[in-house]
């Protein structure tokens, strides 16, 4: 034991050595976050947006192992080249290894104790078989070093193809040993991705003989030596000889502790894109943690020769960056708008990506996995995501992107054809589930086709799809002042309980009418006139945060991270705080977001209070804790709420940087007394995307009473 501890000490040296340079951002990250509770994070070696994500894979034993993994439990069955980061559904999971201390062996008993991650770098200890794993990764490949205690002459590494993750189950599945220390193969498999395709090539630093156990699992062994074995892998979603290509242009050599030297500095590329100031050391932590969480997806989907595979299963070849793994229901509220603040070299290659998806596949995607449509969830949120890139100006072709969105939103699918019909989805019709989401998702879409339109001139359309775009007051009872489904003949359903939410069975989509009725970020200002005055509107806004009643034993496990009824665990609530700015009453918005990121946001395994999502629980930290928050989803104005840090400074492009001062700032000076843009008074309660990027400084100056600020009509969003 005590061997093993010095050979680990030996191994972790090189790499570790250098992590707490001044400029080493990746010291702050603290991947554990998220790995217990219902956040479903990935845990495991990285690079960000890449296609492999290798790491511990766990049998799946419910809900909160969708990732592979999850922190209770001790059991591991392999090591998997790619996995899913705080979805709700379990898939991928693909070409899993497993060291192994006889042949047959299928699980191994581990320690988290005995585990070591840093972005880029995951390791652990095994006892049985005494054996120490290292893994790193680049876009494409992943690399593995296995240290085998010196006591064992011959050593056993097996391969499974057919293990997956929740639903995933393979289809068919090919390995052929091309030399002694070459292999090559596939693994296809039906899941959440209905038709995934992976293709993968290895190569070994020593010899190995291999052994058929079945069908789909093969175990190889050899000389241990003196050196530890080396695994490189590189894989494909298109075929075998470009998984080699990927993997001779991505690790040409043999320098494990170089790899992940790179992956460190690429992560440190991007995590330096924000830089903050604070003197709490545990709010740095969470806030370079969910840095990292929005990075791991989308994911790159193209071969290293730009080949891919598209939406219509034929292999296609492009001048940009393809990618895959859209949440875009969960992403379109604030990952996106993230990401078009720091990750602007990706944004044209993410427009062009939606719009081929939508040509291959007859529409823009709705929840998209490794080239496959899901349909998961509600609403059109691709053509969100794609409409406010084209109002930012991202788009190579912005008509070829309005053509897409129009098409997408005119379908007879999911509900449209009803909503043509009637204006509205009926709950009495042929989609008698989760109509009131739908048509509240559904207007946020339109109305992101109407901005567009009327940016392009389009006058017919952008009057067409601004109409339709109001369809979210068809469902507003005026008398209970609730979003509820209505029948075809205009009834509103009986019995009706505001707190009800019965799991894909009701009106609402993983909520109830008190998380509904406020899923209007599009047009605040209308939800507003809905409740007759602001004074009424903002006592029933008022009512959300300390109301409480029964939700009944079929809620969703996604209403989570409670405060009254506004839930943080789950996206649709994410606006909500920030419509005191529409009303004037921006301190109120303060004081529950200091709340929200004290409660809700922790420096543990259980620090997420629902899932991960791809990245959209942690992006909205990251924008609210800067001050910021894009509430209306397809209008680059984003809301102030209240800075949690001294200062922050945002990398937005082409050698600009957008600083975001707080003077004063405490725990108890949580409210913004004025504002300053580049030394200059500043009234309004937003700024527009453009003022960000071209750079420049906001200052806030902060106190602990709350001021008259952004109160004025002429200075709300």
């Amino acid at each position: 034991m005590k061997l093993k501890k010095v050979l680990s000490f030996l191994l972790l040296f090189p790499i570790m050595a250098t992590a707490w340079a001044a400029n080493d951002y990746t010291q702050y990250v603290n991947p554990w976050i998220g790995t217990g509770g219902h956040g479903h994070v990935f845990l495991g070696a990285n690079v960000p947006w890449g296609y492999v994500q290798l790491g511990p894979t766990e049998n799946t034993r419910g809900w909160d192992w969708c990732s592979g993994y999850h922190i209770s439990d001790s059991v591991l069955i392999g090591f998997g080249h790619q996995h899913l980061s705080g979805t709700g559904i379990g898939d991928l999971g693909d070409f899993a290894f497993l060291p192994v201390a006889r042949s047959g062996q299928r699980d191994i008993i581990f320690s988290h104790g005995a585990e070591t991650v840093t972005p880029g770098y995951y390791a652990i200890s095994l006892h049985d078989p005494n054996v120490f794993v290292e893994l790193t990764a680049t876009k494409r490949c992943g690399f593995h070093r296995y240290t085998y205690a010196p006591t064992k002459p011959i050593c056993r590494l097996a391969i499974d193809l057919k293990q997956g993750i929740g639903w995933d189950s393979m289809t068919k599945a090919g390995l052929e040993q091309v030399d002694a220390t070459t292999l090559k193969g596939y693994r296809m498999s039906k899941g959440w991705a209905v038709d995934q395709r992976d293709y993968f090539y290895v190569r070994f630093s020593k010899p190995v003989t291999m052994t058929a156990l079945d069908s789909a699992r093969w175990e190889f062994t050899f000389s241990n030596g003196n050196e530890p074995l080396l695994v490189k892998v590189g894989l494909s979603a298109v075929s075998e000889d470009n998984a080699r290509l990927n993997l001779e242009k991505e690790i040409p050599g043999w320098d494990f502790n170089g790899c992940v030297a790179q992956a460190r500095q690429q992560w440190n590329d991007e995590l330096s894109k924000i830089q903050i100031e604070t003197p709490d050391a545990n709010a740095r932590t969470i806030f370079y943690t969910a840095m990292y969480h929005t990075m791991t997806a989308p994911s790159v989907f193209n071969d290293v020769n730009g080949d891919y595979r598209g939406a219509d299963g034929k292999i296609h070849k492009g001048d940009f960056q393809n990618y895959t793994t859209f949440s875009l229901w969960d992403t379109y509220r604030s990952a996106h708008p993230l990401m078009t603040l720091i990750h602007p070299d990706m944004l044209s290659d993410i427009g062009e990506t939606l719009i081929n998806i939508c040509r291959q596949q007859g529409k823009l995607p709705v929840w998209h996995l490794m080239g496959c449509e899901t349909d998961c969830m509600v609403g059109n949120p691709g053509v969100i995501v794609l409409g406010d890139l084209v109002l930012k100006g991202k788009v190579k072709d912005p008509k070829a992107a309005f053509e897409a969105m129009k098409k997408s939103c005119m379908l007879d699918e999911r509900g449209m054809d009803l909503l043509k019909q009637y204006g509205y989805l009926p709950y009495d019709k042929n989609q008698s589930i989760e109509t009131v989401s739908k048509t509240l998702e559904y207007a946020i879409a339109d109305d992101a086709v109407a901005r567009v339109a009327k940016m392009l001139g389009y006058n017919a359309d952008y009057k067409y799809f601004y109409n339709r775009s109001k369809s979210y007051r068809k469902l507003f009872d005026s008398k209970l002042q609730f979003m509820r489904g209505r029948s075809a003949d205009g009834k509103f359903r009986e019995p009706f309980n505001p707190f009800h939410a019965a799991h894909e069975q009701d009106d609402y989509t993983e909520g109830n009418a008190w998380q509904y009725t406020w899923l209007v970020p599009q047009d605040p200002h209308g939800l507003v006139s809905l409740f007759g005055s602001e004074a009424s509107f903002v006592n029933k806004l008022d009512s959300l945060f300390f109301v409480e009643g029964d939700m009944g034993a079929e809620a969703s496990p996604d209403i989570s991270g409670l405060i009254g009824q506004y839930a943080q665990g789950n996206e649709p609530s994410h606006h909500v705080i920030y419509f005191y700015d529409y009303v004037g009453q921006p301190w109120k918005a303060a004081k529950l977001l200091r709340r929200t990121f004290s409660e809700m946001y922790r420096n543990d395994p259980d620090g997420l209070c629902g899932n991960e999502d791809v990245g959209a629980m942690s992006a909205w930290y990251v924008l609210s804790s800067m001050g910021l928050y894009q509430v209306e989803p397809a209008s680059g104005k984003y809301v102030f709420g209240t800075p949690l840090f001294d200062k922050a400074t945002l990398n937005v492009g082409n050698g600009r940087t957008f600083t975001i001062k707080a003077t004063n700032n405490s725990d108890k000076n949580m409210y913004v007394q004025r504002v300053l843009l580049n030394g200059k008074n500043y009234t309004r309660s937003y700024i527009n995307y453009n003022d960000i990027t071209r750079g420049g400084t906001l200052e806030f100056v902060m106190g602990a009473k709350p001021s008259k600020f952004g109160s004025a009509k002429k200075d709300r969003p």
